[in-house]
């Protein structure tokens, strides 16, 4: 990837955080840690890597995405704000009444959604489905779901797992933001994935790759560039994830899965400086 294409990604995250900061100010609290994790991710998927149009969002040859982890709507509904599928002011009603913008994403609200998420580890599922579907119609079409660390306590990710390794899902890429922390604490307290989340995806047969930095778009770009290239085979990016990145709070609590922005934090230029 050039020097320039590479600042534009960073910017692009770093407006991705800032616009969910905002979405989630306008309504007070929210999922602030899971959805900050995942800016540099949404900014290489929406800003280089998926084939997507946003003046025909049910493009049928487009690149579909799943947000699996489905409380970390504010990043989607910034993301998409941003890469123009509806104005970016129009996410301030987050979870308000007649919103289209609900705390969980949905696609028959939200333009841009590809599905509706909200029950940890359905989202798979619906990817899974997606993928099969799009094989099965000779589309071109990749299929990106995001799943959380903590999302996959959940036995349904694994019977997904099984399931898009038997039928040779390579159209599919599951993207594990691997922060570290869930709702009640440390993953690893709350439950331990014994040799890792990865180690349990290769196991399945699935073709894992460890991403050291998941908040480097750089190193993000390059994993899913590896993706691509892999046949026969679902993979899976490890992305190992800083929850919260870049949200500044008046401290940092063990764990951040809800919590209120502080509008000093939204008045900062998000832009990295030029390489």
């Amino acid at each position: 990837m050039d020097k320039q294409k590479l600042h534009e990604l960073r910017v692009f995250a770093a407006e991705i955080r800032l616009e969910t900061l905002k979405v989630i100010a306008s309504r007070g609290f929210g999922h602030v840690g899971g959805s900050m994790s995942m800016a540099d991710a949404m900014a290489v998927l929406y800003g280089e890597v998926m084939h997507i149009d946003p003046k025909n969002p049910r493009w049928e040859d487009r690149d579909w995405f799943v947000l699996s982890k489905g409380h970390g709507g504010p990043v989607m509904y910034a993301t998409l704000g941003l890469k123009g599928y509806y104005p970016m002011e129009s996410a301030y009603t987050l979870n308000q009444p007649n919103t289209n913008f609900p705390s969980h994403t949905d696609r028959s609200k939200t333009i841009g959604v590809d599905l509706t998420t909200g029950s940890l580890g359905q989202g798979m599922s619906e990817a899974i489905g997606a993928a099969l579907g799009n094989r099965a119609q000779n589309r071109p079409s990749r299929v990106y779901v995001a799943v959380g660390d903590g999302e996959c306590d959940e036995g349904q990710i694994w019977e997904g797992a099984q399931f898009a390794a038997h039928y040779k899902l390579d159209n599919l890429v599951c993207l594990v933001d691997n922060n570290g922390r869930q709702l009640d604490g440390a993953v690893a307290d709350v439950m331990s994935h014994g040799k890792g989340i990865g180690a349990k995806f290769d196991a399945f047969g699935w073709n894992v790759i460890d991403v050291a930095d998941g908040n480097d778009v750089e190193q993000i770009y390059n994993a899913l560039e590896q993706a691509k290239a892999c046949k026969g085979k679902p993979t899976c990016l490890i992305l190992n994830t800083v929850k919260a990145r870049a949200q500044p709070l008046p401290s940092r609590p063990a764990h951040i899965l809800r919590s209120r922005p502080r509008s000093s934090g939204m008045k900062r230029s998000p832009h990295p400086k030029p390489l």
